[in-house]
C-alpha cells in the first residue's frame, strides 16, 4: 500500500508523478481539505509544470464534491496565490514542487488569509483522511457526501497581486536602474513584467519562458552554481544589480553590480532597517523583526541598534509564522531567502524584499554592494550538509568537542555552541541521513577553522 507519510511532509505535499501521486489522490486531497478546514469556497492555482493543470482541476473537483466553491487562479506564483488567499479571505491550494525537478509536483495549502496549514495545523488530518479513503491495492476512493455540489469559477489576480505589493513599497522617486532577472524558467517569467510594469527599471531578463522541464538550470538558487548565468551577465550588461528567483518564484535572491551574492541575512537585516524605521513612523516604540537561528549575527545587531526588538526562532515557516502572529512582528528572514511581511497577511514573498532592494538602491547614488557593506560583519560558511549513519551520536560527540567553559549552549534547533566572535549549529534533516551545519565568525580564518574542526567530529 502506498505510504502517504514519504508525500506528505511536514509542510506540504510533494512526490514524483505519477509514481507518488496522480490525479486520483489529488482529488482526493481536494476533499479531505474540505472536509479538515470546513471551508465552504477555496482558492486555487499552480505552476507552469507539466503535470500542474490537469492535478490542479482534479483537487478542485474534489473540494467541489464536498461542498466548496473553487475559485481558480490558473498559473500564479506562490506568493500570488498567498495574495489570493489574504484578499479573498478563504484558504487556499498552490500546486507546485518549488525548485525539484519535472517529475515532481506538490501542494502548499493555506487557511483563509493565508495562514500555514502543516503537520501540526491539520496536514495530518488530512492524510489519514486520504488513507482512510486507500485500499491496499492502492486504488482511492472518495465517499459520496450529501451536500450541494460546489462551483468552478475562474478569476484573474496578477493585477491585483502587482498592486498591493507596490501599495507596500514607495518606488516613484527612484533613480532608473538596470536589473537582471533570471527566472530559471520558473513563474518569475509570470509575474516580474506586471510588477516592474511602469517603474524606473531597464529590465534585462534571463529564461523567463514558463518551462516546467527547467532546461537552462534547476530553478534553485540556493545552490551556488544555479547563479553563475546571473552573475556573467550582470558584469556583461554592467548591471545595478541581479535578481534570481526559484520555480514558484516566493524566494528571491540577490546579486550585486560586481555579480557577487548578497547573503539572504544581509538582505534580511536591509530590509528590517526599512521596515523597522515604518513601523515607528506610523508610531510602533520597539517593532519586533523574526530571524531564525541561523540566519546571521548582524541582523539582531542591527534590529537592536534601530529600537527594534529581535526574536530568534526555529528554522521553517511554520514557527517563523506563527512567531510573527504572537509577536505582532512586523517582518521576518530566513538564510533559505524566504521573507515574511505582516502587511502581506505574515506570509513570505519574495517579490517584496527584491523591491525593498530596489527602493533601498534606488534612493540613494551609490552601489549596492555599498549599500550591503553594513549588513555583512561577519564570515559564514554557508550550510554544509554531511552523510551520516548516527547523527545523534555525531551531534553528542561535537557537543563533548566544543561545548567548553566560556562557551553557551542550546539546543532550539539542533545544537547551536557560541563563542565569544563566533557560533555554529547543527542540525539533523528530517527526511535524510544528513547533519547540516552552520558556521560565523569575526573573521575568515577562523571560521574556516571552525568549520574544519567541527567537520573532522562529524565526519569521523
Amino acid at each position: 500500500m502506498r505510504d502517504l507519510k514519504q508525500l506528505v511532509k511536514a509542510y506540504d505535499v510533494r512526490g514524483v508523478v505519477p509514481d507518488q501521486w496522480d490525479e486520483n489522490l489529488a482529488r482526493a486531497f481536494g476533499a479531505a481539505f474540505v472536509q479538515v478546514t470546513g471551508a465552504t469556497a477555496i482558492v486555487v492555482g499552480h505552476d507552469m509544470r507539466p503535470s500542474s493543470p490537469s492535478l490542479t482541476l482534479a483537487f478542485a473537483e474534489g473540494a467541489a464534491g464536498y461542498g466548496a466553491d473553487v475559485v481558480r487562479i490558473g498559473l500564479c506564483s506562490t506568493d500570488q496565490l498567498y495574495y489570493a488567499s489574504g484578499a479573498f479571505d478563504l484558504p487556499g491550494a498552490m500546486f507546485t514542487a518549488s525548485h525539484n525537478p519535472a517529475e515532481y509536483n506538490g501542494i502548499k495549502l493555506c487557511r483563509a488569509g493565508a495562514a500555514p496549514v502543516g503537520q501540526d495545523t491539520g496536514l495530518a488530518e488530512i492524510r489519514e483522511l486520504v488513507e482512510s479513503w486507500t485500499a491496499e491495492d492502492d486504488t482511492v476512493t472518495v465517499p459520496a457526501r450529501d451536500v450541494r455540489p460546489g462551483t468552478l469559477s475562474e478569476r484573474e489576480t496578477l493585477r491585483g497581486y502587482a498592486d498591493h505589493l507596490l501599495g507596500l513599497v514607495d518606488l516613484t522617486a527612484i533613480r532608473p536602474l538596470k536589473v537582471v532577472v533570471d527566472a530559471g524558467n520558473g513563474m518569475g517569467g509570470h509575474t516580474v513584467p506586471t510588477v516592474f510594469d511602469g517603474l524606473p527599471i531597464e529590465l534585462v531578463p534571463m529564461y523567463f519562458e514558463l518551462d516546467g522541464t527547467f532546461p537552462n538550470h534547476e530553478a534553485n538558487p540556493l545552490d551556488p552554481k544555479n547563479l553563475v548565468d546571473l552573475q556573467a551577465r550582470v558584469r556583461e550588461v554592467g548591471a545595478d544589480l541581479g535578481l534570481a528567483f526559484d520555480g514558484d518564484a516566493d524566494r528571491c535572491f540577490v546579486v550585486d553590480e560586481r555579480g557577487e551574492p548578497v547573503s539572504p541575512s544581509a538582505i534580511t537585516a536591509l530590509v528590517a532597517a526599512r521596515e523597522i524605521a515604518r513601523a515607528k513612523a506610523a508610531g510602533e516604540a520597539e517593532p519586533t523583526i523574526i530571524h531564525n537561528l541561523i540566519t546571521s549575527w548582524t541582523v539582531p545587531e542591527v534590529v537592536r541598534e534601530l529600537g527594534g526588538t529581535p526574536v530568534r526562532t526555529r528554522v521553517g515557516h511554520s514557527f517563523i509564522k506563527q512567531e510573527m502572529a504572537v509577536t505582532d512582528a512586523v517582518f521576518g528572514g530566513e538564510h533559505s531567502a524566504h521573507y515574511y511581511f505582516r502587511d502581506f497577511w505574515r506570509a513570505d514573498t519574495g517579490m517584496l524584499a527584491a523591491l525593498h532592494v530596489l527602493a533601498a538602491l534606488g534612493g540613494q547614488p551609490g552601489t549596492l554592494s555599498g549599500l550591503t557593506a553594513e549588513y555583512d560583519r561577519y564570515a559564514a560558511s554557508g550550510e554544509i550538509n554531511s552523510t551520516v549513519a548516527d547523527q545523534a551520536g555525531r551531534t553528542a560527540a561535537v557537543r563533548a568537542a566544543f561545548a567548553v567553559e566560556g562557551t553557551t549552549v542550546d539546543e532550539l534547533d539542533g545544537l547551536t555552541v557560541a563563542g565569544p566572535d563566533w557560533w555554529f549549529n547543527l542540525r539533523a534533516s528530517n527526511t535524510e541521513p544528513l547533519l547540516r551545519l552552520n558556521v560565523e565568525a569575526k573573521d575568515p580564518a577562523r571560521m574556516a577553522e571552525l568549520r574544519d574542526g567541527v567537520l573532522a567530529v562529524v565526519r569521523a
